[in-house]
């Protein structure tokens, strides 16, 4: 991994465009599969840190994002046959301001296809491999992302969280993801998987470098009914916080294991910390795949072949043709999800599936907000298992299960991090930390003085 620090302390004895180059030629030999396009701007960008014309708190910083967030010229294909060969003419607000402060996109991140799944192995240009142990998963959907960082092949990068979709890889991958508070980064150019749900948000080395990005990008964007219209400054402000370990939030023994040592750490901090019970959270599963599927059948109900994505030639039957390219165009996660989305809002059953899961929704923000008021922040382990071996998970309900400590957060639209806290068995293991609305600044400052304790 490369910090913020070390590439700067680089730049001062060596030219941008040599260290870029560098960069572009070590992803071109990975054998992880990170990155679905590259970015042969980014020398040009180089030279222009070299001549003195590229300013600002990211300059000359080479940043990566994800494959479903729109860059204006470079190829963004939300790692889908159906929009294979799309190339935006505008740039995402999270884009723009990485633009406006210097920052070099280095390349597009590899995903599971629309953000949909939990180990990158729906993507249509292949999986990425774990930089800890290429025979298993970064994590998804954002895994290009993790694993770019992880391997020092950018020194950030942007991903989005629907469900869990930054903070897993962020898990398996053994570095830093936030998902922020729904609304505190616009996502005005983030093609939609689920509106209600999804957030983009930093991954880094080290929590001061994901403070910088997370500066970078929130604020106020008029383009986004959703947005706040709240900036982000990084005060570190360490106090003895009161902590809420979550009950019904668990993994496995391996994963167990290192996170009560984790808790450990933080009680040596100075912590207050003591166990705090969830039961809405039992629901959480199903109630998120339930709505996530319905705004996923909706949002994709536009790739057509005519308005948007993978065309045929014309065919005598415009239903003949709207069936062939979307079952030649979309992968079967993607089918599965629009088809079961489409069943839970249809006549009938919209009340009985989609309303309940909204009540759910509901039940499980208010678990939180009680929960909160109680404690500072709340930990859970990121991932309830170490990053299983490629292929491993052939199941969809099992790969399902796999998010069952992240989407509670998303539901509620709350704010959470994952951090390493150590390795079993040669692979990380992550805690989450969870904070009340647009208490970034308390769950980074927490998580900086935990990452002292880690020698990070």
């Amino acid at each position: 991994m490369i910090s913020v620090t070390e590439w700067r302390q680089r730049l001062e004895s060596e030219r941008a465009y040599d260290l870029v180059a560098e960069m572009l030629e070590r992803i071109e030999k990975s054998r992880l599969n990170a990155y679905i396009t590259l970015n042969r701007g980014a020398l040009k960008l180089a030279e222009e840190y070299d001549k003195g014309k590229l300013e600002g708190r990211l300059a000359g910083i080479p940043i990566a994002v994800k494959d479903n967030i729109s860059t204006n010229g470079i190829r963004t294909t939300c790692g889908s046959k159906m929009l294979e060969d799309y190339t935006p003419f505008f740039d995402a607000h999270v884009v723009e301001r990485i633009k406006q402060e210097g920052g070099i996109i280095i390349g597009k991140t590899n995903m599971d296809e629309f953000a949909m799944g939990t180990t990158t192995e729906t993507s249509y240009f292949g999986v990425v491999k774990n930089p800890h142990d290429e025979d298993r998963v970064a994590g998804g959907s954002s895994g290009g992302s993790g694993a770019s960082v992880a391997a020092g092949e950018t020194v950030l990068s942007l991903g989005s969280d629907t469900g869990g979709s930054i903070r897993c890889p962020a898990s398996f991958c053994g570095v830093v993801g936030l998902k922020p508070t729904y609304g505190l980064v616009s996502r005005y150019g983030l093609i939609p998987y689920a509106n209600s749900l999804e957030q983009i948000g930093p991954m880094a080395s080290c929590i001061e470098d994901l403070a910088l990005l997370l500066e970078v990008i929130a604020g106020r964007d008029e383009r986004d009914s959703t947005n706040a219209g709240k900036s982000f400054t990084f005060v570190p402000e360490f106090k003895k916080f009161r902590i809420g370990v979550i009950r019904e939030m668990s993994g496995n023994d391996d994963v167990m294991g290192k996170f009560e040592e984790a808790v450990e750490a933080v009680r040596s901090l100075g912590c207050e910390v003591k166990e705090v019970s969830m039961p809405s959270f039992k629901y959480a599963l199903a109630a998120y795949y339930i709505i996530a599927m319905g705004e996923a059948s909706s949002n994709l109900a536009r790739y057509d072949g005519v308005r948007y994505g993978y065309s045929l030639p014309q065919l005598d039957s415009w239903t003949r043709y709207f069936s062939r390219v979307r079952a030649e165009g979309f992968g079967s996660e993607v089918k599965r999800r629009i088809m079961l989305g489409s069943y839970a809002l249809s006549a009938g059953y919209y009340g009985k599936y989609y309303l309940k899961a909204l009540k759910v929704r509901t039940l499980i923000k208010n678990g939180f907000q009680k929960a909160l008021r109680d404690f500072d922040l709340l930990v859970s382990p990121t991932m309830p298992s170490l990053p299983f071996k490629i292929g491993e998970l052939a199941d969809p309900l099992t790969m399902y299960k796999m998010d069952v400590n992240t989407v509670p957060i998303n539901l509620a639209g709350l704010p959470a991090l994952s951090i390493p806290v150590g390795f079993v068995k040669d692979l990380p293991v992550g805690m989450q930390v969870i904070g009340d609305y647009f208490a970034e600044n308390k769950i980074l400052s927490f998580a900086l003085e935990l990452e002292k304790v880690y020698g990070v």
